[in-house]
């Protein structure tokens, strides 16, 4: 079973594949690499992935090739996370879960949820646009609800009057 892993602290300019190749290459073919690109400039994202056969040469090729000098930055090796397509969610959660058993802290939202979270959404459903008489629905905010409850009661008089 192949075992992906990381390789990071690349320098952000134009390098290519085979550069960084180059670097494992005493490893033979049995090692391939990949380098992640920014899609709009084409420049290295400072990151990319290595793949190797196995756990036992994964191990020693971390302890060899982690912290040598390519294009005057060390490199940073590691095992890689697996990720699957259409299981984000799941796999973003498992390290929070780790991280709290292991008494460390962990947000529970990840930036790419806070991110869709922040944006409107256009046609929204019923719940959204429930009338304002709907309490449960709409909850002011706790810093002016004195305020608000003060101008309810001066509404409520005048209409009354």
């Amino acid at each position: 079973m192949s075992v992906r892993l990381y390789i990071g602290n690349l320098p952000k300019e134009e390098i290519d594949r085979q550069e960084l190749q180059a670097v494992f290459a005493e490893e033979g073919d049995a090692v391939t690499t990949k380098l992640i690109k920014d899609r709009k400039t084409g420049k290295c994202r400072g990151f990319g992935f290595l793949t190797v056969n196995n756990d036992e040469q994964a191990d020693q090729i971390i302890e060899k090739y982690n912290g040598q000098m390519f294009k005057d930055s060390p490199i940073k090796l590691e095992k890689a996370l697996p990720r699957t397509k259409g299981e984000d969610n799941e796999e973003q959660q498992a390290p929070t879960k780790a991280a709290n058993q292991s008494g460390g802290h962990a947000s529970a939202v990840t930036p790419r949820e806070s991110k869709k979270s922040k944006k409107p959404r256009r046609g929204g459903s019923p719940k959204e646009t429930s009338p304002a008489g709907d309490t449960d629905a709409i909850r002011p905010d706790p810093r002016w609800a004195s305020e608000l409850e003060k101008l309810k009661q001066m509404l409520a008089t005048q209409t009354t009057s």
